[in-house]
C-alpha cells in the first residue's frame, strides 16, 4: 500500500468544512436571521444515497432529516446552525450561489461530493454539478484539477452537467482522497481504481 495523502478524507478528521462538497454538487445553503445562521441541504437520487449523506453528516457532528419529494429523490437538510454561517457566507453572492475564490479541494469534501452525486459511467466517474449554478462549473473544474484530478466537464442530457474524471491513475488518485465506500453505499457509485 503507497503512501497516504496529507489530503485524503482518512488521514484528517471529519469536520464541518467539508459540508463544502455538497455545496460542489447539487447541495444549496440558505442563511437565517442576517447571517447568523445557516443550512446546508441537497436531493440525492435514492434513500442509500440520503442515508449515507446523513450518517456522513452525522460524523461531522451535524444532524440532518431527510424528506421524500414527489419526483421520488430524497432531500437532506440540517437544521439551521451557527457553526454554518461561514460556510454559506463563503459559497453565497446574495442568494446566488458561488465557488469561494480561495478554495480548494481535499478529501473530506471531495468524499461528501461523490456520496451526493457521483456515480461511474461507460466512459468514467462522474462528479454532478448543480444545475441551477452554471457559473460554478468552471471554478470547480479548476479546483479539482488543482487538487491532482483533471476533469472535463459534461454538460449532455443524460447525467449532466458533471466533471468526468478518467484514466487509471486519476481514478486511484480519487479514490485514494475520498477513502473507503461508507457501508451501504452501491458500488456503481463510488470512486475505485
Amino acid at each position: 500500500m503507497g503512501q497516504l495523502s496529507f489530503f485524503s478524507a482518512e488521514a484528517r478528521q471529519p469536520c464541518v468544512g467539508d459540508l463544502a462538497g455538497l455545496l460542489c454538487g447539487p447541495g444549496q445553503a440558505l442563511g437565517f436571521a442576517r447571517g447568523r445562521a445557516a443550512r446546508v441541504s441537497v436531493t440525492v437520487d435514492t434513500h442509500c444515497r440520503a442515508a449515507a449523506v446523513a450518517a456522513a453528516l452525522a460524523e461531522r457532528g451535524v444532524q440532518a432529516r431527510t424528506d421524500l419529494d414527489e419526483d421520488g429523490s430524497v432531500q437532506v437538510t440540517t437544521a439551521f446552525r451557527i457553526d454554518l454561517t461561514g460556510l454559506a457566507g463563503q459559497w453565497l453572492d446574495g442568494s446566488r450561489k458561488v465557488v469561494p475564490a480561495d478554495f480548494t479541494l481535499d478529501g473530506g469534501a471531495l468524499r461528501l461530493w461523490a456520496l451526493a452525486s457521483g456515480r461511474w459511467v461507460e466512459t468514467g466517474y462522474f462528479l454532478g454539478l448543480d444545475p441551477e449554478s452554471p457559473d460554478t462549473h468552471e471554478a470547480l473544474r479548476k479546483a479539482l484539477a488543482t487538487s491532482g484530478l483533471p476533469s472535463t466537464l459534461w454538460t449532455g442530457k443524460e447525467g449532466g452537467p458533471a466533471l468526468r474524471v478518467v484514466g487509471r491513475r486519476r481514478l486511484e488518485r480519487l479514490a485514494e482522497l475520498v477513502g473507503r465506500a461508507p457501508r451501504g453505499v452501491a458500488e456503481r457509485t463510488w470512486p475505485a481504481a
